[in-house]
């Protein structure tokens, strides 16, 4: 099958890179210049273990095909999939205008055939008869449309491992030609089956980030609990965990949820629901939950550190990525600069990132983890990138001034860390 991707950020660019590696040719539209270069010289632009060599894999074996022109790849697909991106406006409701010009595209370079137009892009409920109409209105006389909804549920940091091997392929449509297109494309995909209509298929994504994210902002909820009576909150979500009705994925306390999806996708459903008249009381919870959650990080560094000098491990929102957007430590970094701290930090892979979000002489970029210890009246630890779990204890007292750890991740042993000689502070932990 010939299919298009328009849009190549993480959920376009792997969407493409797994479509071809299961023998499909795939157009990617893009509208940089800069960006297609380095991806036809197989450079993926974003970091995601795997994503480099599935992209020069299929790229010389001439399935996978990089171009900032609707035609001929429009004209040549099946399905054509809309992946760009729908950020929050000021009110938090989705930015939806890139993914309407994208449908305008399409349907002015449509062929003389039947072509299935899916929106993977999170959408809010309405959004793909909104695209319809533009299709419609903008196509030639001789092409036929089906518009479908194509929801994509990958994980940062393990997105290829997602989209190969999905729990469900949800699959939103009013048309019988168009679910029938979009099951033969994912036949060899495992994962249960979502038939469904537009809107549910809009309200499923909303509704799965956010329960991750209530689970997430609940564990931080009873860690203020705990941080108040001296509980352990490893100790009581482990027991809360244990239940099979709950389990304890993603029910973890710490500095809380970042990245493109949760922030935005909360507040997205927020504003649909204010719209539409519903209670979204919850979900407003949800969300300042998760700024408390930095918030009191912060205001337990602020009260404990004496001098001025910060050291940082761990920048991306999560590991396995380069991702900054909403991170937590952006919101740390800007507070503790504003208050006159000065900081040295360092991450796997973000940095770059970094760099271009915040330009300040106080905030020092170092190469490796233990350069930002040098002279540091304390760490903090932010992302639980692997390299961090098994740290050498006595390098770390030696080049830490003050001893004093903060783990925003509750990667290390309190007990383990104090008989150490380390102040250790965990995020509700006693």
């Amino acid at each position: 099958m010939t299919i298009t991707v328009v849009g190549h950020g993480y959920v376009g660019l792997v969407s493409a890179c797994v479509f071809a590696d299961f023998g499909n040719k795939v157009w990617v539209v893009g509208h940089t210049p800069e960006k297609l270069q380095r991806l036809k010289n197989g450079d993926p632009i974003i970091y995601e273990p795997g994503l480099a060599e599935m992209l020069k894999k299929n790229i010389a074996a001439g399935r996978l095909h990089f171009t900032d022109s609707f035609d001929p790849a429009v004209k040549e697909s099946a399905i054509v999939f809309i992946t760009v991106g729908t950020p929050p406006k000021k009110d938090g409701s989705a930015d939806l205008s890139a993914v309407y010009k994208v449908a305008e595209n399409i349907a002015n370079n449509l062929g003389d055939k039947f072509t299935v137009v899916s929106c993977k892009s999170t959408v809010p409920v309405g959004t793909n008869l909104e695209v319809e109409k533009i299709l419609i209105k903008n196509k030639p006389k001789g092409a036929t449309i089906a518009v479908a909804s194509c929801p994509e549920f990958l994980r940062e940091g393990s997105a290829i491992s997602d989209t190969v091997k999905p729990d469900r392929v949800v699959i939103g449509s009013n048309d019988k030609n168009a679910i029938k297109a979009l099951l033969d494309l994912h036949a060899t995909f495992p994962g249960k089956r979502v038939v469904t209509n537009l809107p549910s298929a809009e309200l499923i994504k909303y509704a799965s980030n956010s329960m991750l994210a209530t689970k997430i902002s609940f564990a931080n909820l009873i860690s203020f609990f705990c941080e108040q009576t001296g509980a352990d909150v490893e100790m009581v979500l482990d027991a809360v965990g244990m239940d099979k009705r709950i389990g304890r994925v993603f029910m973890y306390s710490g500095v809380g949820y970042g990245g493109s999806c949760f922030p935005k996708d909360v507040q997205a459903l927020t504003e649909t629901g204010k719209h539409l008249g519903v209670d979204v009381s919850l979900l407003e919870s949800v969300e300042e939950i998760n700024h408390e959650a930095r918030k009191l990080f912060v205001d337990k560094v602020t009260k404990h550190v004496k001098g001025k000098a910060i050291a940082i491990w761990g920048l991306a929102f999560k590991p396995d990525t380069d991702d900054v957007r909403f991170a937590p430590s952006v919101y740390m970094i800007e507070r503790l600069l504003k208050e006159g701290y000065s900081i040295k930090a360092y991450d796997a892979a973000a940095m770059s990132n970094v760099r271009k979000l915040i330009s300040d002489p106080q905030l020092e970029l170092v190469d490796e983890p233990y350069s930002a210890l040098e002279g540091a009246d304390a760490l903090l630890v932010l992302t639980e990138w692997n390299e961090f779990k098994q740290v050498d204890l006595s390098k770390l007292k030696k080049l830490l001034k003050s001893h004093l750890i903060f783990d925003g991740r509750n990667m290390y042993d309190p007990e383990k860390m104090r008989a150490e000689g380390f102040t250790y502070f965990g995020v509700g932990r006693s």
